[in-house]
């Protein structure tokens, strides 16, 4: 459809709209393809912008996954966006189609949303100042026309503004409403006015069909009353068409319109068809001609009352229809605020139950608190009454036991010069240990902790245990400061095994045949605690760091803290649950113990075990046990020896082992004897470490009891006391000067009296000859 040479194709335009619709399979409606065929060829070329637009609905819900659909006021704004753009971008899709019939020629797109796309359509000329909108448009048979009402086409050339120049493309034509009425009626009835030829024939009397622009597609059978406007819009050029002499008073004017006044899709077509072909020719001309005209005019105002009634139908419609959508949406709210409101209310009861429940509780547990707060108050009396009777029988005990002697709070701090850290020679869980002097002698000081009143127990128990200890290899408690939790031991020398054992703090290995002795005397200990009596004791902590060695490497326990009267022996055969909360050391306490709680003599003989293979290994316990049971199984046993001794005695020091592995058994009743089974072995071995010692080092050690306990050197004049330990002559006599009481003991002495001790000393001398030919 060329349209070069009309007056709209010399015009500069400035900016073109096509309005288009998407048709089914993704190509398009086809009138929209026609539009934009059109608009693109003839004024997409002179045109500024060129743009597309495509009308939707307006979104008034949103549709549910269960099918429902929720009105947009119910739901949050943001959520709403989201939706609308959503859909905008789908709508998008529409313009593929057409982008094609564009090429690569420069255009836009714009989706706008309306119930009425020709309501859109003019509130966006309107607004956007375009002067040029082209439409497409498709033939319809006249009861689809009245059934959907008005077109799109036919409403904008209706309401468009006069700025606007509006197009509308047919199939065969081309509708055009420029800035002034005549123009289009000058386009009108180019296309659409019935040729003169064809009112001259049909005047003839020839029975023919009379159309616009094409007569085949208007031989409908559907008779419809014409407007007033469409008549005069689509006239015939003169009223001789209604008067042509081959016409008879039988004739009928059969029309056909639309329910629209204008617009292409409402085409509207006159046919006239003559039902008699004996027309009367008596009839005057002229009469005929007032008679059409009379019968015309009654017919123009029959139709205009007409049209102002349906015009008045259709405004009532719209307003009933409006009144019930709106009657619908306050429906819909005044149920969605009385659901809210039932919501609410069920929320609030809830709450208020809620409250009332947390009201009862809160009331219960103040009364509990009260109840609870009380019962403490009283414990807390009783508690405090019980500690003070037991520290007044603690104090009384401190007092009365003339054991050991009793030393103030402020002799041990001038001794441990105010407990300074220069003094401090270890420190454990119990709290530190210092080295000072008292009463011109070394000793050992270890302070309980502050923070460690727990152990207020076991330093009680030590205290008595000790105290009622003697034994050349269990440590000498000399005194205790119940105020500060002070216990008073003898000065170890050499310190503990387990420095010499890893060489710690600068200390030495110790030779094999030192160590066989030590075993010996480890065992000699254990047997006297497991011996004593009324009870029998068990040490629960011994490991190598309980094993102190004095100047001469004689060891002594010590560290009973955790020791247990056992006033009940379970037999070993029997496994009996007792104690739940277990004392020691991990790696050296009983696998029984620590399953059954249940403790024996025997719980200290696997400690024992442990601790002698660790002598000859010089290895943490950890998995110790495996080590030297595959090492002797694989004949491998001197590759896991210490490598700081060289000339291990390999058949006794196998021996030893293999007693220590039993004595590591994981049931107390595998495993030996102390007394009857394995310190008869020890013994024989230790006489095996002394024999050694004579033939390689000329007893170069001096026996302990060589030594005076208040000097700790070898004594030259050794005397007895009335104590019965052997003191050097000049240090007992200078004691006895000032004390009444034993250096050892700290009991008072029955006498002063001083007896010469000719056995020791003739010993002591023997040595010294030994030691210097030794030396020399």
């Amino acid at each position: 459809m060329s349209v070069a040479g009309d007056d709209y194709s010399a015009a500069e335009l400035s900016s073109v709209a096509v309005a288009v619709k998407g048709g089914g399979g993704g190509f398009g409606g086809k009138g929209s393809r026609r539009a934009v065929r059109w608009a693109v060829e003839n004024l997409m070329p002179k045109a500024d912008r060129f743009i597309l637009i495509h009308v939707i609905p307006t979104i008034t819900s949103i549709p549910t996954p269960s099918g429902n659909r929720i009105p947009i006021d119910e739901l949050d704004a943001n959520v709403v966006a989201m939706y609308v753009q959503d859909m905008k971008v789908k709508s998008e899709e529409v313009f593929i189609p057409f982008k094609k019939l564009c090429k690569t020629r420069k255009m836009e797109t714009l989706v706008l949303d309306g119930d009425k796309p020709a309501t859109a359509l003019l509130r966006y000329i309107s607004e956007s100042g375009i002067q040029n909108l082209v439409l497409g448009s498709c033939s319809l048979n006249c009861i689809i026309r009245k059934l959907k009402g008005p077109a799109v086409p036919s409403t904008v050339l209706r309401y468009a503004p006069e700025t606007c120049n509006i197009y509308v493309v047919s199939r065969h034509r081309l509708i055009r409403k420029s800035d002034n009425l005549s123009s289009i009626r000058e386009t009108s009835s180019r296309h659409w006015m019935f040729p003169q030829r064809e009112h001259m024939e049909g005047s003839s009397g020839n029975n023919k069909q009379i159309s616009g622009f094409n007569s085949s597609s208007m031989d409908s059978k559907v008779l419809k009353t014409i407007g007033t406007s469409s008549v005069l819009k689509f006239s015939y050029p003169n009223s001789q068409a209604y008067t042509c002499k081959g016409f008879s008073t039988s004739a009928s004017v059969d029309q056909e319109r639309s329910h629209q006044t204008s617009g292409v899709c409402d085409l509207e077509t006159l046919t006239v068809k003559p039902y008699n072909s004996m027309a009367s020719t008596k009839t005057e001309p002229s009469d005929m001609q007032a008679e059409v005209e009379k019968l015309r005019l009654e017919l123009q105002n029959t139709v205009a009352m007409y049209e102002r009634a349906c015009e008045e139908l259709v405004h009532a419609q719209n307003k009933v229809q409006l009144l019930s959508s709106e009657c619908l949406d306050e429906s819909r709210r005044v149920n969605a605020a009385l659901e809210r409101e039932q919501t609410f209310r069920k929320i609030a009861s809830e709450e208020k139950a809620k409250h009332m429940e947390a009201v009862k509780e809160v009331e219960m547990a103040r009364d509990l608190l009260s109840k609870e707060a009380y019962e403490r108050q009283i414990a807390e009396l009783n508690a405090l009454k019980e500690s003070l009777e037991r520290q007044k029988i603690v104090n009384a005990l401190f007092l009365s036991d003339r054991r050991y002697r009793r030393y103030t709070k402020e002799e041990i701090e001038v001794a441990t010069d105010f407990f300074s850290e220069t003094k401090v020679i270890g420190e454990g869980g119990y709290g530190k240990v210092y080295k000072c002097s008292l009463d011109h002698t070394q000793v050992a000081v270890k302070v309980l902790r502050s923070d460690a009143s727990n152990k207020k127990e076991e330093f009680l128990r030590e205290v008595d245990v000790l105290s009622r200890l003697r034994h050349p290899h269990m440590l000498l408690l000399l005194g205790a400061c119940p105020e500060n939790g002070c216990l008073v031991y003898e000065y170890m020398e050499n310190g503990s095994l387990e420095e010499h054992m890893f060489c710690q703090n600068g200390k030495p290995p110790l030779p094999w045949f030192i160590r066989f002795r030590i075993v010996f005397e480890v065992a000699c200990g254990l047997a006297f605690l497991h011996s004593s009596k009324p009870e029998p004791i068990v040490h629960r902590d011994l490991k190598p760091g309980n094993i102190l060695l004095d100047r001469n490497c004689v060891s002594k326990i010590g560290d009973v803290g955790l020791a247990k009267l056992i006033s009940d022996v379970v037999p070993d055969d029997i496994t009996e649950y007792r104690e739940s909360i277990l004392a020691g050391t991990f790696c050296y306490m009983d696998p029984e113990y620590l399953r059954t709680g249940t403790v024996r003599p025997k719980s200290d003989l696997y400690a024992f075990g442990i601790i002698t293979l660790q002598l000859l290994t010089a290895r943490r316990p950890n998995g110790l046990l495996l080590t030297v049971e595959n090492a002797i199984a694989n004949g491998s046993f001197v590759d896991i020896l210490d490598k700081s001794v060289t000339d291990w005695p390999l058949a006794e020091t196998e021996e030893l082992s293999r007693i220590a592995l039993k004595c590591c058994k994981l049931r107390c009743r595998d495993r030996p004897d102390l007394e009857s089974e394995v310190l008869p072995v020890l013994k024989r071995l230790a006489d095996v470490a002394d024999a050694s010692l004579k033939i390689e080092r000329n007893n170069i050690y001096a026996p302990g009891h060589y030594f005076c306990p208040i000097l700790q050197e070898v004594m030259d004049d050794p005397h007895i006391a009335a104590d019965g330990f052997t003191y050097e002559h000049r240090a007992i006599k200078a004691w006895l000067v000032k004390h009444n009481v034993s250096p050892v003991t700290k009991l008072r002495l029955q006498h002063t009296t001083l007896t010469p001790n000719h056995t020791l000393r003739s010993a002591i001398k023997d040595w010294r000859s030994r030691v210097t030919f030794s030396s020399g």
